[in-house]
């Protein structure tokens, strides 16, 4: 793991895609200038359009979360079954697993008609607590992180697994990992990479087939390619993220909120965003060099020119 660490002093520029949203993620940025996301809070798939108006394709309920474009044209969610949630000085802060939990499943939206389907709620008999975050492989399976749910004096383990459209298959990838949140794939898509959010590690799991890892030595998911635990005065959290056409990973970051760049050799930078809760980011506009982020606590969507073009995802940008 290398040590070369650079943190920007500036905050970004970036201007304003929509605002007035309940804490965005999963942003997906289409062909047509819109970007699809969810609202937590609210329980929905929406649109963003260019002008920033947003509309509602699919209620879903509960907490739906990660969002990905899948190979039939039908939109992927990892919903977390809900949060109990709280506003301070006019910001939204999830919290605890709420009274009306739904349970954790994996939805697919239909983006015409808003159909939802249920895909899975299970793994081999093991409930899914709080599916978080996706990403599709070539061969139009994916991966998903499961976060778990906290209660006031309990916090579940999470883990990684792997699963196909059809509803019929699914399986764990690597078990457990402490609140694992954002996944991606690297361009040959050899190395899955996944983020932990309270402990702030990126761990890369070798992959020797679609939905096999390699077994790690010891109690480790995977090489720890980079760990922000021993920042000092630092509270450095990770969220989901975004891989681009160089490799790096690009990982949402909470309370120290920005934009963390980890290369594949664990060199790291830290962009400022202007929200604690910077959750979530991904590519588009053209050349894939724009990239859109949510700043999930003030409810906001917003753009920038990014130095890089982002990894072109798979069904959605080729």
């Amino acid at each position: 793991m290398a040590n070369t660490e650079q943190t920007a002093t500036t905050m970004t520029a970036c201007r304003e895609v929509a605002t007035g949203l309940r804490f965005p993620e999963g942003p997906i940025a289409m062909p047509d200038g819109s970007i699809i996301l969810v609202e937590i809070e609210r329980g929905t798939l929406s649109r963003v359009a260019a002008t920033g108006e947003v509309s509602i394709i699919a209620k879903l309920g509960g907490g739906p979360n990660g969002a990905a474009m899948g190979p039939d044209g039908r939109i992927y969610v990892c919903n977390n079954g809900g949060f109990e949630w709280a506003q301070s000085k006019g910001l939204l802060f999830p919290g605890h697993q709420p009274a009306d939990y739904s349970g954790g499943r994996i939805e697919a939206v239909d983006l015409d008609s808003g159909a939802v389907e249920t895909l899975y709620t299970e793994c081999d008999g093991h409930a899914l607590r709080g599916p978080n975050d996706l990403v599709f492989d070539r061969q139009g399976g994916f991966y998903f992180s499961d976060h778990g749910k906290t209660q006031p004096r309990s916090r579940d383990r999470g883990g990684v697994y792997y699963a196909t459209i059809d509803g019929n298959t699914i399986r764990e990838v690597a078990y457990p990992l402490d609140s694992p949140n954002g996944v991606g794939l690297s361009p040959d898509e050899k190395t899955l990479y996944v983020a932990e959010t309270n402990t702030g590690r990126l761990w890369a799991l070798d992959i020797a087939a679609p939905g096999i890892a390699v077994r790690s030595s010891g109690a480790f998911p995977g090489r720890l390619l980079y760990g922000v635990e021993d920042r000092e005065n630092t509270v450095h959290m990770f969220d989901s993220l975004a891989v681009d056409d160089r490799g790096n990973i690009c990982v949402a970051t909470l309370m120290n909120g920005g934009i963390s760049i980890i290369s594949p050799e664990g060199d790291y930078t830290h962009t400022p965003f202007p929200d604690v809760l910077t959750t979530n980011i991904c590519f588009g506009g053209k050349d894939l060099k724009t990239a859109y982020v949510c700043l999930s606590s003030s409810g906001r969507l917003v753009a920038v020119d990014w130095d890089v073009a982002g990894l072109p995802l798979n069904f959605l940008n080729k």
